[in-house]
């Protein structure tokens, strides 16, 4: 039996989860704090060590410290959670599983990753490496997930009443975010988001081993949820940080904060995507700048669903966010990637998805229905000029916020609401 917890909720990657076990010694789930790795691990795990526990006479930090291998003591697979307080820990594990070649003996978890030096070995086909984000509204049960991403690139979606969707409910969902403690009865929306944002600079200190100025790493934060969902290059949020709170920061001290947040899985960018094209128009290259849930960005600003609903020019990019989370994990649990498209002539999509067989979709996010034209229209643009290119995309789609019918238009374009899309 597994340790499964009372009350979980599977997640998407639990089916890779098994796959993984049953392809690599060990697999280390990385993602952060409170995304639920630590249970969706238990799901699979027969046994398992808190590296960080403290109950006891003596924490078991400093008990594993003395002796690393007490930590691979335990009915496999075997769980070791937080591996990442001992870092040497990631090389006794990678060395037991060269020595006894069985899979699916070991799970890792981490909320945050060491830096390089405190580890020899990558890993590399002993530890099976998965990234674990924050739900999707389909696995917190806020999309009936009744129309599939699979399904809309094999066009077997057939036209479906979703049912009616507030602008006040879709708010509440950015503010709540997909923190699996955010589910619990009488949780308020948003606070979770709000604490991890106040203890950032604390958490990175301790990751860091040295301390951080609490000011620098909100200021930081909050210019990164100012240019949520945009192409900002680092040089852009530095001169955003010195224009909104008169801050210069040294680019060494910027690289410093930047590099902490994202081995702690706070930041994560979208890539541009490079189709073989003939076009002599430049294909960009920026990344999208994501935080790693749109509950932090709002957070960040210090928002709440009151000046949301009064700013949709804001929301706007907020809810962007929140329907590209959901897309990636879809489109990831289905051993795609995604990406974003922008070239030197303005032409640009708000999300790319391709799939594992070769195929790639345009997404269009909208928050209104009265904006689904518009979308469409610039979808049918692109797929004008990629059939000139001899790389048509396979799917056009406009994923809305406020739209009660899941639908294929006339011109081919695919229109689905973000709480009926599933993987």
């Amino acid at each position: 039996m597994t340790l499964t917890p009372d009350g979980y909720r599977p997640r998407l990657i639990d089916e890779r989860m098994g796959a993984m076990l049953g392809s690599f010694g060990a697999v280390s789930i990385e993602g952060p704090r409170w995304c639920g790795k630590t249970w969706t691990a238990k799901n699979h795990a027969n046994s398992e060590i808190g590296i960080a526990d403290t109950e006891g006479p003596i924490p078991t930090k400093e008990l594993v410290k003395a002796d690393l291998r007490m930590a691979l003591r335990g009915e496999e697979p075997h769980l070791i959670d937080e591996w990442q307080e001992i870092p040497a820990l990631w090389d006794t594990v990678r060395s037991d599983v060269d020595k006894k070649q069985q899979k699916g003996r070991y799970i890792l978890t981490g909320s945050s990753v060491p830096r390089r030096n405190e580890y020899v070995h990558s890993g590399t086909g002993r530890i099976g490496r998965m990234r674990m984000r924050t739900m999707t509204l389909y696995e917190s049960g806020d999309s009936d997930g009744s129309i599939s991403l699979r399904d809309m690139f094999d066009s077997e979606m057939e036209m479906k009443s979703c049912g009616e969707v507030t602008l006040e409910h879709l708010i509440r969902l950015c503010v709540r975010g997909g923190w699996p403690g955010s589910l619990v009865k009488g949780v308020v929306p948003g606070i979770i988001a709000k604490d991890y944002v106040e203890h950032a600079s604390e958490d990175a200190a301790r990751m860091d081993g040295r301390d951080l100025d609490s000011d620098k790493m909100a200021m930081l934060l909050r210019s990164l949820a100012r240019n949520e969902s945009s192409l900002a290059t680092n040089s852009k949020i530095m001169s955003d940080m010195k224009k909104f709170d008169n801050e210069n920061i040294a680019r060494e001290t910027f690289d410093t904060y930047w590099d902490c947040l994202y081995r702690m899985h706070m930041i994560e960018d979208t890539p541009s995507f490079s189709p073989n094209v003939r076009s002599d128009a430049r294909i960009g290259k920026a990344p999208k700048r994501h935080l790693t849930d749109v509950s932090l960005a709002i957070a960040a600003l210090d928002l709440n669903e009151k000046i949301l609903k009064n700013d949709l020019n804001t929301f706007g990019f907020m809810f962007e966010s929140l329907c590209e989370h959901d897309l990636q994990i879809y489109t990831e649990h289905r051993g795609g990637k995604m990406f974003h498209y922008r070239d030197g002539r303005g032409r640009e999509i708000d999300a790319v998805v391709e799939t594992d067989d070769g195929r790639w979709g345009a997404f269009e996010i909208k928050l209104g229905a009265g904006q689904i034209d518009d979308a469409a229209e610039n979808l049918l643009k692109m797929n004008e000029f990629f059939e000139k290119e001899g790389c048509p995309p396979s799917l056009l789609c406009v994923i809305c916020g406020m739209t009660t019918y899941a639908y294929r238009r006339p011109d081919g374009v695919t229109v689905v609401p973000i709480t009926s899309l599933g993987p």
